[in-house]
């Protein structure tokens, strides 16, 4: 891949990782800096530990994504980013553009979401 293009995806990657880290900062302070509220309700109660745990589903898709992000500037950093890691055949670009931390390439993918849904199947 290009040098030009290297670069390109390495700010893509680093301008969602610094989103991504800055979001989880605010969430960590509300959550902490928020008391406990006595909710005499027991139907408030419940609403408040639902949109609790969904945030706290939401913060963890963000984690995983934060370790892809970090996984995908090291394969920069080490020349191996847009290799597909199954066939070794470059990743196009269109896909890295959609899905910048893919490791990857679409057919690869494909047969393996295909094997999955097999699996479930049968």
């Amino acid at each position: 891949m290009e040098k030009e293009r290297l670069e390109f995806f390495k700010n893509l990657l680093n301008s969602k990782l610094e989103e991504l880290v800055a979001g989880a900062g605010k969430a960590v302070t509300t959550m902490s800096s928020s008391r406990e509220e006595s909710f005499p309700d027991p139907t408030d109660r419940a609403s408040h530990e639902t949109d609790r745990n969904f945030l706290l589903r939401v913060k963890d898709r963000e984690r995983k994504l934060i370790a892809k992000i970090q996984e995908a500037l090291k394969r920069i950093d080490n020349g191996t980013y847009g290799i597909c890691e199954i066939c070794g055949e470059d990743i196009s670009e269109k896909r890295l553009e959609a899905r910048p931390v893919t490791t990857s390439c679409i057919k690869c993918k494909e047969e393996e979401e295909a094997q999955e849904k097999q699996r479930k199947i049968g």
